[in-house]
C-alpha cells in the first residue's frame, strides 16, 4: 500500500479555495474564497476534489433549514462550507487506513446526516474511511460526484437500509418492499432521486410508471420507464390504480393524494415526508407509509459502483458549473424542473 511520504505531505498546500457562507440566506451568501486545507485524523482520508454533486440539503442548509420545525433547525458555527457529495483523488491517508492508497480515485457522501462538517464545496475534503468507495471506472468524475446522496437515498428506500440507527422521521424502522413483478409509480421521476428510483425498480423487475414533465419523457423511457404520465396534463392519482408501491420523490404535504392509487397491502414511500397528514386514511386503506433519512455508507457505494460501471444505473446530468460559480448552480436549482443532477467541477 502506498503511504504518503513526508515530501508529499509537506507539498500539500495550507490554503485552498472553497465556497463558504457567513450567514444564512439565498445564493448570494455563497462566497468563493480562501480557506484552510483540512487536517485529517485517524481513520480519515484527504481527497483532492475533482467534482461535487449538489443536493437539496445544500440549499436547505444554506438558508437555515427554514422548512423544519424550530427544534430541528441547525445551530452551526459560521463560516460553513456546504455539500456532501464528492469525487476525486486521495492525496493523504490517516493512521489506521488500510483500504485505500494515495492516488486512488474515489467518491463519497461525506458525513451525512450532519450540519457543517461535510464541507464538500472545496478543493480538499477530509472523509472518514467508512464513507468512501473507489470511483466507478467507466464513468467520469462529474457523474461519480453526482451519484452518492441521490443514489444512496434510492438504494436505502428500495433495496437495503444498511443501518440500524433510530429513524428520525417515524418510530419504526423503514423496510424496503419486494419489487419483482410489482407495479410501481415514481412521482418526480426526472429528478435526482427519482431517476435512480426508476432504474433500481426496473433492475429488480418492477413495472414502472414515471411521472414527470413532457420534456423528460424521452429520457425516462430510455432509463426504462414502462409508462409515462405528464403531470402538466394529468393528475397521476386520477389516472392510475391498483399500484403496489408509490415512491413520491417530490413528497411534502401533497403526498397523501397517492394513497387511493394503492391496493390494500401496498406502500407509499415519500422521500420528503414532512407535512404528510394522511396516517389515518392510510391505516383505513391498509397501506403502509414509510420513510427514512439517507446515511453515508461506503460499503453501499462500493456495491453501487458495479452497477454504475456496467451501465445498469446511469447518472443524468442537468448542468455543470465551476466551483467559483456555485451561486449560479444554486440559482439553477431554485428554477426547479431539474433533470437529473447539478454538479460543480474543480
Amino acid at each position: 500500500m502506498k503511504k504518503m511520504s513526508l515530501e508529499q505531505k509537506n507539498d500539500r498546500p495550507a490554503i485552498m479555495k472553497a465556497v463558504r457562507q457567513h450567514e444564512f440566506g439565498g445564493p448570494e451568501v455563497l462566497r468563493y474564497e480562501d480557506a484552510p486545507v483540512p487536517e485529517i485524523t485517524k481513520g480519515e482520508i484527504l481527497v483532492k476534489v475533482k467534482a461535487i454533486g449538489l443536493n437539496p440539503p445544500d440549499w436547505y442548509l444554506r438558508d437555515g433549514y427554514k422548512m423544519l420545525p424550530p427544534e430541528w433547525q441547525p445551530q452551526v458555527p459560521f463560516p460553513i462550507i456546504l455539500g456532501t457529495d464528492i469525487s476525486g483523488v486521495i492525496v493523504e491517508v490517516g493512521e489506521g487506513v488500510q483500504e485505500f492508497s494515495v492516488g486512488d480515485e474515489v467518491y463519497a457522501m461525506v458525513r451525512f446526516p450532519s450540519y457543517g462538517p461535510s464541507q464538500a464545496y472545496a478543493e480538499y475534503v477530509r472523509v472518514p474511511v467508512t464513507e468512501l468507495a473507489l470511483k466507478p471506472k467507466n464513468i467520469d468524475f462529474i457523474q461519480a460526484a453526482a451519484a452518492p446522496m441521490s443514489l444512496l437515498t434510492a438504494w436505502q428506500f428500495l433495496i437495503d437500509l444498511g443501518h440500524n440507527e433510530p429513524n428520525p422521521l417515524q418510530p419504526s424502522r423503514h423496510e424496503p418492499v419486494p419489487l419483482a413483478g410489482k407495479k410501481v409509480l415514481v412521482n418526480g421521476a426526472g429528478g435526482g432521486v427519482g431517476h435512480f428510483v426508476l432504474q433500481l425498480a426496473k433492475w429488480k423487475g418492477a413495472h414502472v410508471i414515471a411521472v414527470a414533465s413532457a420534456k423528460q419523457e424521452s429520457m425516462l423511457r430510455e432509463l426504462g420507464a414502462d409508462e409515462f404520465i405528464d403531470y402538466t396534463k394529468y393528475n397521476a392519482e386520477e389516472v392510475v390504480s391498483d399500484l403496489d408501491l408509490v415512491v413520491d420523490a417530490v413528497g411534502g404535504s401533497t403526498t397523501g393524494r397517492f394513497l387511493k392509487t394503492l391496493k390494500k397491502g401496498g406502500a407509499l414511500f415519500p422521500i420528503f415526508p414532512l407535512g404528510f397528514a394522511g396516517a389515518d386514511e392510510a391505516e383505513k386503506l391498509g397501506v403502509t407509509v414509510s420513510a427514512t433519512q439517507v446515511r453515508s455508507n461506503g460499503a453501499q457505494l462500493s456495491a453501487l459502483a458495479d452497477l454504475l460501471d456496467d451501465g445498469t444505473i446511469k447518472v443524468v446530468i442537468d448542468s455543470v458549473f465551476p466551483l467559483a460559480e456555485a451561486r449560479k448552480a444554486h440559482e439553477r436549482a431554485a428554477e426547479g424542473h431539474i433533470q437529473g443532477k447539478i454538479a460543480l467541477t474543480i
